[in-house]
């Protein structure tokens, strides 16, 4: 089974290019599930309905978030009954929405697909991550009622991203970090099978801070003094993510590497899948 897992896409310029490639890339590669995080689409600060419903409609299966689910008020009207929009787990009791959820592949298998928000340096703070991991793999264990299960989870630190994929391997076809909008280098498949990345970068304009404009917060950094709004930058956008080769047999990962498509970045596809 192959499935295309893509960063945050930020703003216009990253969701455009997400919508624009998306249809290629699952037709080229014969991609049969696709996992997008879209806490950042609506203008670098949330994401509204009918940004979701397009994404869906470029090919997406699943939509993620993170800390940023909020930001557009709509989201907590939508998140109850757009089932195939995931807010992080953790949260509270009662939050509206779903923070996981099995979904059925082109292939016809079944797919768990969880979102969970790390807490070192992240607002707001959220349940314990690893025990929302628990109860959620004891409801759909892989192998019974997955055929095979991603986790994005969202957070700021690498190390409480690592301690978590190990947490999980085994127990999960892989782990993928967002948050942070920059891809890292450290794909690989850990002891038990499952496979890694720290982050899967995102989908936005580089030529930025994060796909912002550069200008503001470089000021901050520079004067401590706003002069202006964060403003999600609006240049030509690279589509960055992971993709893996999941086991029909086992759901545990076979092969996984960097897809990243667009200007400023090496482009790289997962070489397995030509």
């Amino acid at each position: 089974m192959r499935l295309l897992f893509l960063g945050d896409m930020v703003g216009r310029s990253g969701r455009t290019a997400v919508w624009d490639k998306l249809p290629g890339l699952i037709s080229d590669f014969r991609l049969d599930f696709v996992i997008v995080n879209g806490e950042n689409a609506a203008g670098g600060f949330g994401i509204t309905e009918e940004i979701l419903i397009q994404t869906l409609n470029a090919g997406a299966d699943v939509v993620t978030t993170g800390n940023h689910v909020w930001d557009q008020k709509e989201a907590l009207m939508f998140a109850p009954h757009q089932e195939r929009f995931l807010r992080p787990a953790n949260f509270p009791q009662g939050t509206p929405g779903h923070g996981s959820g099995l979904f059925t592949a082109k292939n016809g298998a079944s797919i768990l697909v969880a979102n969970i928000m790390g807490r070192v340096f992240m607002h707001p703070e959220l349940d314990d991550p690893f025990h929302a991991a628990e109860q959620i793999l004891a409801a759909a264990p892989l192998g019974h009622q997955a055929d095979a299960a991603v986790i994005d989870f969202h957070a700021e630190a690498t190390s409480e991203k690592m301690c978590f994929a190990h947490f999980v391997d085994g127990r999960v076809s892989m782990v993928v970090g967002t948050h942070t909008h920059q891809p890292t280098g450290d794909h690989q498949i850990l002891n038990g099978g499952t496979a890694y990345m720290t982050d899967a970068g995102m989908c936005g304009d580089y030529d930025s801070s994060l796909g912002f404009d550069k200008e503001e917060p470089l000021n901050r950094f520079l004067s401590k003094v706003p002069k202006g709004r964060f403003e999600a930058a609006g240049g030509p956008a690279t589509v960055c993510g992971v993709g893996v080769e999941i086991s029909d047999r086992t759901g545990l990962a076979e092969k996984v590497a960097p897809l990243r498509v667009g200007p400023r970045l090496e482009e790289t596809v997962p070489a397995f899948w030509a």
